[in-house]
């Protein structure tokens, strides 16, 4: 059967994309920030992951106003980079995994998530910019990619709850696919962050660390954490850690560890980054 096997979670700075992309990542400035990804790259590659599901969130490309999903599925065969107003990424073409996709989609509104389907669809930096940190540099990606998007950009947002028992039924969905599949699943977004109004700027790394720790140890804790709470403690940006949920809830309740890393600053923004296996896959290593 198809098995997620593990759950990537990261930061997706736009301006990371932009130091990649124009040769800056060895700068003073932005060399810690990529150093921090240099060990998941290496465990990614030795992983070989067959197919890598995406949470992410779009920003006013793919959707905006007119049309909000709040869960949104990508089951398209390539995803093209989008133009986000200074021309598209220099990087590879997403390939999709449509039969992977299609099934998900299915087994997800079978268990009463109103899922959205989506067949042609751009992707911009919330996705293209976790993939390059984790796979680096390359022609091409070097395995399909199923994107997720979620709203967080337009209120209501998702509760904290809601993603992670997505995730959970994701997960079930994953291992009915009739395929001998080995998935990893990313979450992305965050951490404290927020680009407007008087607190602009801000970053909670107590809090970020907090979260971290809940992710690794008492994620039920996590999902109790209240939209207010999310803006007063994380910033308006912050939101975007309950996409993280959504990879957390598609994991063993127990879990092992592989790579944490956070640093500040990272843009106006910090980074955080963590790597959990499931602790029956781990074992069986």
């Amino acid at each position: 059967m198809a098995e997620i096997v593990a759950a990537a979670f990261t930061s997706h700075v736009p301006a990371i994309g932009v130091a990649l992309d124009t040769g800056h990542d060895q700068d003073d400035y932005w060399r810690p920030v990529f150093a921090g990804y240099e060990s998941a790259k290496q465990w990614i590659a030795a992983l070989k992951p067959d197919v890598v599901i995406c949470v992410y969130n779009d920003h006013a490309t793919a959707f905006d106003l007119r049309l909000i999903p709040t869960f949104a599925l990508g089951c398209a065969p390539e995803f093209r980079p989008a133009d986000e107003g200074w021309g598209a990424r220099p990087v590879p073409k997403v390939v999709g995994h449509p039969e992977l996709a299609w099934h998900i989609a299915q087994s997800l509104v079978l268990d009463e998530f109103d899922i959205t389907i989506v067949n042609d669809m751009e992707v911009d930096h919330g996705l293209t910019v976790p993939l390059s940190l984790m796979f680096g540099k390359t022609e091409e990606w070097p395995c399909p990619v199923i994107p997720l998007a979620v709203n967080v950009v337009q209120y209501p947002p998702p509760t904290g709850n809601r993603c992670f028992n997505l995730g959970k039924a994701i997960r079930k969905a994953v291992e009915s696919f009739p395929a001998d599949l080995k998935v990893v699943i990313f979450g992305t977004g965050g951490m404290s962050h927020q680009l407007q109004a008087q607190r602009a700027g801000l970053i909670n790394a107590e809090f970020d660390n907090r979260f971290l720790d809940m992710l690794e140890t008492d994620p039920v804790a996590a999902t109790r954490i209240t939209h207010t709470e999310f803006l007063r403690e994380s910033g308006s940006e912050g939101i975007e850690l309950v996409m993280w949920l959504v990879a957390r809830g598609a994991l063993d309740d127990e879990v092992e560890t592989v790579h944490r890393f956070y640093h500040v600053p990272a843009s106006n923004t910090a980074v955080g980054h963590l790597i959990l296996e499931n602790a029956s896959a781990a074992a069986a290593e």
